[in-house]
């Protein structure tokens, strides 16, 4: 086998792996099959995509693909974490929390080193559509069985989908990719059936977690895609039906749940958010430009917090998160990041051929943000993952238009970079 050929197979295995793990993050088969926990799925099959990547590129002598300043962003980011452990208030927290975001930063990386056509996008993207199917199901029939429910009412599962705020905003973020598929044009019906049932049962999981959150975020991500849609009239309908579903079949917990964000002051949920922010404006007086230390939210609670906040929380909104524990300059990192992933998928968007893939990542991003107002999870793979996605999306819109421009003038692109196809093609990077 030559050289090249070694190299294109270390690279489509890559996608293979990164797939495999997009949809172990979903299914997480070691959380309720005791026999696959030691084997550390989400482990194995991230860190094979990231080695065969990196194998792949010291193989040909190519340089890595950075993704400009996102990704330089985020790799300040995750150092700064790290270096945090110098002035943190909890060190071993700061260490542990500093090393799962360089896995986090390797696994963007590997994303959009190894997610260059679309095709290879929209695959990975279905997987997880498909592998959502598992969680929601599994929260739908912990709900009904009455197994380990928050408050007594609320819906989760297990592992990361303990949390019902986590649960809802992850499962919200497949909800455009599964629709944007079941809109689109040319698709097997089989498949069409496929993501309209996982959209169903991943909005009937995220009503069952009462999650506040989750259902604003999931409400501003799918009428983002609908007003977004070239398409109009049937996203409409869609989002029409999205809606009358929701007003039918939700019980009628979820409504007084949601009612008591008039009577914030009466919700101990509600003011355990208010306290957490009251923490986080405290800690940036004190320490505006490095903060806490990473994952030291909690841990400075005590020293911050009114005296009626007994119970320490975390700090239910990402932004402050970060600027309680890495300050402003953290803030400054992460705004570059998650900003050029959500302006990098709007760009994508006006792609003829990935457009409408593109629309849906743009629409996923913007509600998890969202999301992440109103929750604080700097360690969610799933938020690494889609922008991950959205930035892959952006890069590969911009070849394909570089490539066009080029032939346009009747010249051949610069050797410099690898050339793609946009969404025909051999499965994997020229």
């Amino acid at each position: 086998m030559v050289p090249g050929e070694l190299g294109q197979r270390r690279d489509l295995w890559a996608f293979y792996a990164l797939t495999a793990f997009a949809a172990v993050m979903y299914a997480v088969p070691g959380e309720w099959i005791p026999a696959l926990a030691p084997l550390r799925l989400a482990l194995v099959t991230s860190g094979l995509a990231a080695g065969l990547m990196v194998m792949r590129r010291l193989g040909r002598a190519e340089p890595l693909y950075v993704d400009g300043s996102r990704g330089l962003a985020l790799i300040g980011f995750s150092t700064l974490a790290v270096a945090s452990i110098s002035w943190s208030l909890n060190p071993e927290v700061t260490q542990a929390t500093g090393i799962e975001l360089l896995k986090l930063t390797a696994i963007y990386l590997t994303i959009v080193n190894v997610i260059t056509t679309g095709r290879r996008l929209a695959v990975m993207a279905g997987a997880m559509v498909l592998a959502s199917v598992v969680t929601s199901i599994g929260v739908i029939d912990w709900y009904f069985t009455g197994v380990d429910l928050v408050e007594g009412f609320r819906a989760r599962w297990v592992g990361v989908y303990a949390d019902p705020n986590h649960m809802a905003m992850n499962l919200a973020l497949v909800v455009p990719l599964a629709v944007a598929f079941v809109a689109r044009k040319g698709s097997a019906w089989v498949w069409r059936l496929a993501c309209l049932a996982a959209a169903v049962l991943a909005v009937t999981a995220i009503v069952l977690s009462h999650s506040r959150g989750g259902f604003i975020g999931l409400s501003v991500a799918m009428a983002l895609w609908a007003v977004r849609e070239k398409r109009r009239i049937q996203a409409m309908v869609v989002g029409s039906l999205f809606v009358l579903g929701l007003l039918v079949f939700a019980p009628q917990s979820f409504w007084q749940r949601n009612e008591t964000v008039a009577s914030f002051q009466e919700d101990a949920s509600a003011m355990g958010r208010v306290y957490a922010w009251q923490v986080a404006s405290r800690i940036s007086l004190d320490k505006p430009l490095l903060g806490v230390g990473a994952g030291s939210f909690r841990y400075a609670w005590p020293l911050y917090a009114p005296p009626e906040a007994r119970r320490a929380y975390v700090a239910h909104n990402i932004f402050l998160d970060v600027v309680g524990e890495l300050g402003w300059v953290g803030l400054a990192f992460f705004l570059v990041f998650a900003g050029g992933a959500a302006g990098g998928a709007f760009e994508a968007s006006r792609d003829k051929q990935m457009g409408w893939l593109a629309r849906a990542l743009s629409a996923s991003v913007v509600g998890y943000l969202v999301c992440d107002l109103f929750s604080g999870y700097i360690l969610s793979a799933h938020c690494y993952v889609l922008f991950g996605l959205a930035a892959a999306a952006h890069r590969i819109a911009r070849t394909a238009e570089a490539t066009s421009t080029s032939l346009a003038v009747g010249k051949v692109p610069a050797p410099g970079g690898p050339v793609v196809a946009s969404w025909e093609g051999s499965g994997h990077a020229a």
